[in-house]
């Protein structure tokens, strides 16, 4: 109760809105309104039974300032959970209108359009994009939004496995 009380009592991480907008690895509340929460041995049984859309909303690396332009630059792979979209940056607490229409556009493309299909957002352990992605869904009228708390760490740690993953066409 007292680590939500000084999550709540942080204004200055949060935009008017209510979505957090820096410092984004740190504790996590333990609900998102308007979804619902899920660890580890719930994200195995979904994937298992597949159906329900899974977003990755792990920002993608960015080429390093000042790396002269034909310098070699091979950023590491983002490792997630297979099968999932990536969608690289729409979990920010403030999004630019264009990230925000190529998110919504990806939501609506990877669920056709269907509110009612579940969706599972998640980052890594401990970061509030996935939160901030799983909040602004269920805003936009998705009804069975899941916020995975744990991420690739969590998953990882299950011992349940992890492919490449790409970001999804239109990123930047």
């Amino acid at each position: 109760m007292r680590r939500r009380a000084l999550l709540l009592a942080m204004p200055a991480l949060a935009a008017a809105d209510g979505y957090r907008t820096e410092n984004y690895r740190a504790p996590v509340p333990t609900d998102v309104p308007g979804g619902r929460a899920i660890g580890s041995a719930e994200a195995t049984l979904l994937f298992d039974r597949q159906g329900a859309v899974w977003i990755d909303v792990l920002p993608a690396p960015r080429r390093p300032e000042g790396l002269p332009p034909d310098a070699l630059w091979r950023p590491s792979p983002r490792l997630g959970i297979p099968g999932s979209l990536w969608l690289p940056e729409v979990g920010r607490g403030a999004l630019p209108a264009d990230l925000e229409a190529w998110f919504r556009a990806g939501l609506e493309r990877a669920t056709q359009g269907d509110r009612d299909r579940p969706v599972v957002f998640y980052c890594l352990a401990d970061c509030w994009m996935s939160w901030n992605a799983a909040k602004r869904a269920a805003a936009w009228g998705w009804r069975q939004v899941l916020w995975y708390r744990d991420g690739t760490d969590g998953w990882e740690a299950a011992g349940m496995p992890t492919e490449a993953l790409h970001p999804a066409p239109g990123w930047r």
